[in-house]
Order: structure tokens, then C-alpha cells, then sequence
């Protein structure tokens, strides 16, 4: 920490310090730093990535808007796309330059994906090289993405003869790609402790359902419409004129048929005419089968099997919550309990710790050495000490993350741990006349709560984090045994205290 502050913590300890009450940051939201990139092991500083020139964040709010806004578009396209598969030649104009502005948009996207840096998902590192971006587009979804872009109806009206034939059908049934967006969306949403799971799992289903219903009847009316005998189809039997009524009475009849065979009611009042519809109709049912085992099966994990990783982390929350609120504990307290379990839900899909605890002990002091020497190093405490003790060091020493507005250390608790500020903000605060004042602030590369655990006195602070926080910590025992080790290095580490605070 600052020199001023040390001097500060120093009088507290040796009674007579100077007041300065100083106001800290709050943060308003719980788990407001669920979006937050975690800073990598060793990492000195907690500042989000500056970005190069235009390039546009992905966290950003108005790209954010922009992505629900596509959403809707692709909502749409997935409506309108097996409509006009099945009735193109019925349809009117309208719907044609919709999609042509539809298309102008996700072009838009297009060339906006180019200057939208990603998460490398092996790093977890936000990558703004534009080049890498670039390549990183171009070897996966963009020839995808313009195949799905491209107004293919368009085309065809330079081709007179051609304007309903089935290829350029085919062709602009390759906007259906874009429904990938909605899956990342249910995806997400799944995740977000602001919707019930259970709510959003269900819509996912229904959304799923109602796609292939209305997906399985455009087909079924296609095969209908394309058959050289009206009369001998599905529709044809009962509504032998069926081409001359109009756009909304045809498309009822064909969801109609295609919900009657989805859930195997069968009336009998619409069937297979021809060898084409019975081999359509086969398949349908066969992938009705899929169907009914797929969504039979998710309901079941919502009602049964509720164990899964994010449902357990759900319940941490709300098990939290209601935990307080029985208590009745103080808001601030809540908001710490909250955030911890959001963090630790964050952190355990990274599972750092469980890959360092597999390794051998020889294997993690040589990645400890890596990530933390240098950190340890510029402590004011080890200044001039071995590199055989910093070594030691970091080999005890575990790394944690904090959340925002979290206690590291407690006001008058036994020092039982020395903690290392890798990324982040801590608040030094202190508890005068009945209030919480804020006495001073720790930066990054300094250390917590060293007073106590050397001096062998209650801590005299508390150290309270304002932002998600990397931080490294060590028992007292291990520190002081590793000191009466290196006894040389001890005398070095008294100097420094008493020169820093004196």
C-alpha cells in the first residue's frame, strides 16, 4: 500500500493515527461483474483491455442492443422463410423487399463481426488483434453467414423462367443458419439468475416445437401444391379447389395436419394421397419420434434430475437468500454472500485449482515461480531478500478470487493469513464511533494485513474489495516458519517493515 497509508496502518498499530475519512466506491447491482473478463493468474493489472481503433467491444451496451435487435430479425426470418419456401408463388411483394431490408442488416452484421474482438476460449483472453479476428471469421461461420445473407428471390427475378423454381427455393432456406443466434441466446439466458430456468428451459421447448410444426406443414403443402393431380393430395381430398383460397385458410389447414400428426391424434380427415406424401409422412413421424424423446427427456431433467451445475448454482443463490432473509442480516452482508457464490460458480468453470492440485508438487513450484515471482518480488516486504525465499514463497502461497464489496480481512480478527494484491482494488476501512470510515486504499502489487500477522496483533483494519480481485494468500504458520528458515532474509524483511512505517 501507498507510504501514507502504511505510516497510517503503523500508528493504529502503535496507537495515534491521524483520522481521513475518505468515501468508497459501492456497487449497486449483485453479481454486476458476471460479465467481467476473470484477469489470468499472475496478471498485474485488473483494467479492461484497451481496445485498438475501430474495434467495438463486445460487452459494450449498444452492441448488446444490436444483438437482441437481430434476434428479432431472426425470429422473423424463421417464420417467414418456410412461408415463402412453400407459397412463393402466392405470396405478394411485400414480404420480398422485407426480406431484401432483413438481409441489408445481417450484411451490416457481417462487417461488423470483423471489428468485434473475442474471448479466446482457451485463455479466456479478449483477443483485439484485427488480423486475428479477421482469420479467426473467415475460417468459421462468414461463408455461412453471406450464403445466408444473400437475397437469392432477388437473383431469381433476373431469370423470368426460373422466378419459382426449387433451387432458388433450396437456396434461400439457407437463411435457417441464422437460428444459431437464438440458441446462444437460450444459452445464456439459462445462465442468468434474473430468469427462472425452469421458465426459459420450457420456451426453448415450445420454440423448438412450434418451428417444426410449422416447418413440417409448409413442407407437406409444397409436396401438395408441386403433385400434377390436385385432387390426389392431402388437401386436394377435401378442398379440391384449394389453390384458389386464400393465403390464411391453406396455411391453417397445413398446420392443422401437421399438429394432428405431431401429437398422433389422426382424425383421418387429412392424409397421405400419394406415394410422395407417404414418404413425407414417414419421415415426419419418424422424426416425431426424436422429438417426443427429446422433449420428454428435458422436462424430465427439469422435474427429476435438477443437478446440474447451473440449477445447483441457482439454488445456491436463492438457499443464500432465504438465508438471509430468515437471519434477517444486514443487506451489505447479503450482497457479499451473493457475490461470492456467483464468483465461485465463475471461477469453477475455469477449474484453475483443480488443474494445479493433479500436478506434481515439483510441477506447480515451477508454475508458481512463473506467475507469481515476480509479483511477490516487488512487495515492499521482500525488497532485497533471496530468490531461494521469494521462491519458497510462492510455492505455499494459493491465489484466490474476491468479489466486489467483499471482506478479506476483518477489523480485530487473529492474523492468521498474508495476502497479496495481484489485480483489483481493496478499501482499508475502519470502524470509529459507531461507523465504517474509509482510512485509506491498497493498490495493486502491495500487501494485507502484514502488520498483524508479523506484529502478532489483531488486525487493526478492515480490507474490503471495490472490484472483482486477484489475490494471493499465505498462513502465518508457513510464512513464519519459511522466515526462521532463512534467518538472513528475516532481518531484511523487520528492516523493511520498520522503514516503511516509520
Amino acid at each position: 500500500m501507498a507510504r501514507s497509508s502504511r505510516m497510517k496502518l503503523w500508528q493504529h498499530c502503535f496507537p495515534c493515527f491521524d483520522d481521513d475519512d475518505r468515501s468508497g466506491n459501492r456497487f449497486s447491482a449483485v453479481c454486476n461483474f458476471s460479465d467481467d473478463l476473470l484477469p489470468s493468474l499472475g496478471a498485474t493489472a485488473q483494467h479492461p483491455p484497451k481496445l485498438r481503433k475501430y474495434l467495438v467491444s463486445p460487452y459494450d451496451p449498444r452492441y448488446k442492443v444490436w444483438e437482441t435487435f437481430l434476434i428479432l430479425l431472426v425470429v422473423y426470418s424463421a417464420w417467414i422463410c418456410p412461408l415463402e419456401f412453400a407459397f412463393l408463388r402466392y405470396l405478394p411483394s411485400a414480404p420480398f423487399v422485407v426480406d431484401d431490408v432483413v438481409n441489408g442488416f445481417f450484411a451490416i452484421d457481417i462487417m461488423l463481426t470483423f471489428f468485434v474482438p473475442f474471448v479466446d476460449k482457451k485463455s479466456y483472453l479478449l483477443v483485439n488483434d484485427p488480423k486475428k479476428i479477421a482469420v479467426r471469421y473467415l475460417s468459421s461461420w462468414f461463408v455461412f453467414d453471406v450464403c445466408s445473407t444473400v437475397s437469392f428471390h432477388s437473383i431469381s427475378l433476373l431469370f423470368n423462367e426460373h422466378e419459382h423454381d426449387l433451387g432458388f427455393k433450396f437456396l434461400n432456406v439457407l437463411r435457417l443458419w441464422r437460428l444459431r443466434r437464438v440458441s446462444s441466446l437460450f444459452a445464456r439466458l439459462e445462465k442468468d439468475i434474473r430468469f427462472n430456468y425452469a421458465v426459459i428451459r420450457c420456451t426453448k421447448l415450445i420454440s423448438v416445437t412450434l418451428f417444426a410444426i410449422h416447418c413440417a406443414g409448409c413442407i407437406n403443402y409444397l409436396i401438395a401444391d408441386r403433385y400434377p393431380d390436385p385432387r390426389r393430395t392431402w388437401i386436394g381430398a377435401v378442398m379440391p379447389n384449394f389453390r384458389e383460397d386464400g393465403l390464411w385458410i391453406r396455411y391453417v389447414t397445413a398446420m392443422y395436419w401437421s399438429i394432428t400428426t405431431l401429437t398422433t391424434t389422426g382424425y383421418g380427415d387429412l392424409h397421405a394421397e400419394n406415394a410422395r406424401e407417404m414418404l413425407f409422412g414417414i419421415c415426419y413421424m419418424l422424426f416425431n419420434l426424436w422429438l417426443t424423446a427429446y422433449l420428454i427427456g428435458n422436462m424430465t431433467n427439469l422435474v427429476v434430475h435438477s443437478t446440474s451445475r447451473t440449477r445447483d448454482f441457482r439454488d445456491m443463490v436463492q438457499s443464500a437468500s432465504e438465508f438471509a432473509v430468515r437471519n434477517q442480516l444486514p443487506s451489505q452482508i447479503e450482497e457479499q454472500m451473493l457475490n461470492h457464490i456467483c464468483l465461485r460458480y465463475k471461477t469453477e468453470g475455469l477449474k484453475q485449482q483443480e488443474t494445479l492440485d493433479i500436478l506434481p508438487k515439483a510441477m506447480r513450484a515451477s508454475i508458481s515461480h512463473y506467475l507469481f515471482f515476480r509479483v511477490v518480488q516487488g512487495a515492499y516486504l521482500f525488497k532485497g531478500v533471496s530468490s531461494s525465499f521469494i521462491q519458497q514463497l510462492v510455492t505455499e502461497m494459493q491465489t484466490e478470487y474476491f468479489a466486489p464489496k467483499e471482506d478479506v480481512i476483518l477489523q480485530n480478527d487473529n492474523p492468521s493469513d498474508l495476502y497479496l494484491l495481484v489485480s483489483g482494488a481493496v478499501d482499508i476501512l475502519v470502524f470509529l464511533d459507531g461507523t465504517e470510515q474509509v482510512y485509506g486504499r491498497t493498490a495493486e502489487g502491495e500487501l494485507l494485513g502484514e502488520i498483524g500477522v508479523l506484529c502478532n496483533k489483531p488486525q487493526p483494519f478492515t480490507f474490503r474489495t471495490t472490484k472483482l480481485s486477484q489475490i494471493l494468500r499465505i498462513s502465518r504458520s508457513k510464512l513464519l516458519g519459511i522466515i526462521q528458515e532463512n534467518r538472513e532474509d528475516g532481518e531484511v524483511i523487520r528492516s523493511n517493515l520498520q522503514q516503511v512505517n516509520i
